[in-house]
């Protein structure tokens, strides 16, 4: 007999539609074949597959199975195939009746014992079902919730094979999986962290508000200890709440890698992520034999911090180059060209020289003018080009840090950055563009109108720093969100010399 399932594989971080078929024959000796340009994983499935039926108290057919994977071409991976293939061959044996009508699908790990663990991708494989027009998805009971943020199909939880059978056969019922996405918000979208708890750096809290309002990227440059690491890991708290589309796009990377944690089946807050500097290229950007996202697609609509940025590799901190700009990354591979999305701030520290205390009051500076030279010069030019703003983050006083009153809330600063955001969906209404950062040359020159003043500031910055195309256009964007902070609809000779100001490697502060 045939037997024929729907099920699917994770190309990336989407899903693929994978046809399981089971063929039974008459053969003089049990055999088992399994074909479709199957990775290790999938072939090794058979032998659990076989357990499984067993130890479910089931029959093991005597005959010869063939198990095809379609389409043929299409690379498969992982162990969601187990499940579809159990119940093919326990259809095309006999030992399943499906009565349930209708087109479903099925993904799902299994153990000897007949139980289901969990798949990667749960999330992005119920969306290729409901966009596929299946009426049903069974999936692990452990991916239920996940798959269920999904509310255009139904996703039925599966805690074990002989569950599955029952249900197919009609046996039992199983109320579909139901997610409250109101609630899940309301329960996750918190922060431990605030702005409040950050003494000073007054300078550095402006930069930052700038940066959530335009997505800018940001680079600060202190000594060590100044709170540079503690003004990164509040930028979230500032940010817009993640819209549900958002949302959805960026838990499917967490989906498709399994980083999903226990309870948490939709992420409600902006990712933030900090690599460590020994990072490899493919762990920053994604890549392998078998391409997978990497830090900056992780970090996709949320913050990308990179501590200590000189003692990254300067090769792998070129990759950053095109991503920084597309809000994207394309993976290629001989088989196929794999995408991800990296839309991200990119939020940078690092010290002022090897030893850190270069321009510190409180402490001396053992570094040679060469040793600070080659130390700044690991960031490559185009790299900093991509950067908006250059802040520094000069050491505390004591008077501050024991005497001075609460700064700002995360709440406070929010505020001044929705209304900021706000204009800037006006001005960017029917168009891809959503924040000041991300603007082309044409929309900079169309939003991005100077006053002479204004204009003549610009042109003296040029000569004197040397500013590239780019800079140019990245102080036009910076000046652009000033102004949106100020609730003005020009932009005015202050907000261009503040955005210049913030060009401190382009003025050889550091280095000279």
């Amino acid at each position: 007999m045939l037997s024929k399932l729907q099920s699917f594989t994770l190309v990336g971080i989407d899903a693929e539609s994978v046809d399981v078929e089971v063929d039974i024959a008459l053969a003089p000796t049990p055999q088992t074949v399994l074909v479709g340009l199957a990775e290790t994983a999938v072939r090794e499935s058979t032998h659990r597959v076989e357990r499984a039926i067993i130890n479910s108290g089931f029959l093991k057919s005597p005959d010869r199975i063939v198990i095809n994977l379609a389409p043929a071409d299409l690379r498969k991976d992982a162990g969601g195939f187990d499940l579809p293939i159990a119940l093919g061959i326990l259809a095309a044996s006999g030992q399943l009746s499906i009565e349930r009508r209708g087109k479903f699908a099925v993904v799902g790990e299994l153990s000897l014992d007949g139980e289901t663990r969990p798949v990667k991708g749960a999330l992005a494989m119920a969306l290729a079902a409901a966009q596929r027009g299946c009426e049903a998805l069974l999936v692990p009971a452990a991916n239920a919730h996940e798959a269920a943020v999904v509310d255009r199909i139904p996703v039925i939880p599966i805690t074990s094979l002989s569950e599955a059978v029952a249900y197919l056969s009609r046996r039992i019922d199983i109320e579909p999986t139901a997610v409250d996405i109101a609630d899940l918000f309301e329960r996750l979208c918190k922060f431990e962290e605030d702005f409040v708890d950050v003494k000073g750096q007054d300078y550095a809290k402006r930069a930052l508000v700038i940066s959530a309002s335009g997505g800018h990227n940001v680079l600060m440059i202190g000594p060590p200890g100044t709170g540079k690491t503690l003004l990164a890991r509040r930028l979230p708290t500032i940010l817009p709440s993640l819209a549900p589309g958002e949302s959805l796009e960026t838990t499917r990377i967490y989906s498709a890698m399994g980083l999903l944690r226990p309870g948490q089946p939709l992420l409600a807050t902006r990712p933030f992520r900090s690599p460590h500097h020994s990072v490899s290229d493919a762990g920053l950007v994604g890549g392998g034999s078998i391409p997978q996202p990497g830090e900056i697609s992780l970090a996709h609509k949320g913050v990308l911090f990179l501590d200590e940025l000189p003692e990254f590799n300067r090769k792998t901190l070129e990759v950053l180059r095109q991503p920084l700009e597309e809000g994207a990354v394309t993976i290629s591979r001989a088989l196929r060209s794999v995408n991800f999305p990296a839309d991200f701030v990119l939020i940078a520290a690092m010290n002022p020289c090897p030893c850190g205390y270069r321009g510190d009051p409180r402490r001396s500076c053992n570094c040679s003018p060469m040793q600070v030279e080659r130390y700044l010069s690991k960031i490559s030019g185009p790299l900093l080009d991509r950067i908006d703003l250059h802040v520094e983050v000069p050491a505390v006083p004591f008077t501050q840090l024991s005497e001075a009153p609460a700064g700002p809330s995360s709440a406070d600063l929010r505020k001044q950055v929705l209304a900021a955001r706000a204009r800037q969906a006006k001005r960017f209404e029917g168009l891809s563009t959503l924040v000041n950062g991300r603007m082309t040359p044409r929309q900079i020159r169309k939003f991005c109108v100077l006053k002479p003043e204004s204009a003549q500031i610009l042109r003296a910055a040029m000569e004197e720093l040397g500013l590239s195309a780019r800079a140019h256009d990245k102080v036009l964007r910076v000046a652009r969100t000033m102004a949106d902070l100020d609730d003005a609809d020009h932009i005015e000779p202050h907000h261009i010399a503040e955005a210049v100001g913030y060009r401190s490697l382009d003025r050889g502060v550091w280095g000279s």
